[in-house]
């Protein structure tokens, strides 16, 4: 996908989830960027299990989220 397409894809996102209240999307990304820009609130899972929840900058802040997917140690 291109960055222009995934840009436009960002906006039909969030278009919807402002028609639409209460509307809970699930996504899988990799992208922080995409989720920086569309989530209110992310759960970030390794391996198949929850490692961290909350707002972006909340998990972006999480050690074990750093580790698994900046490979800090």
């Amino acid at each position: 996908m291109t960055h222009e397409e995934t840009s436009q894809l960002m906006d039909d996102i969030l278009e919807v989830r402002k028609r639409i209240d209460g509307l809970s999307i699930v996504i899988v990304e990799h992208e922080m960027g995409v989720i920086e820009r569309i989530t209110n609130r992310c759960v970030v899972l390794n391996f198949g299990r929850k490692i961290a929840a909350g707002t972006f900058a909340e998990i972006a802040a999480d050690r074990m989220v750093q580790e698994a997917y900046l490979g800090l140690k």
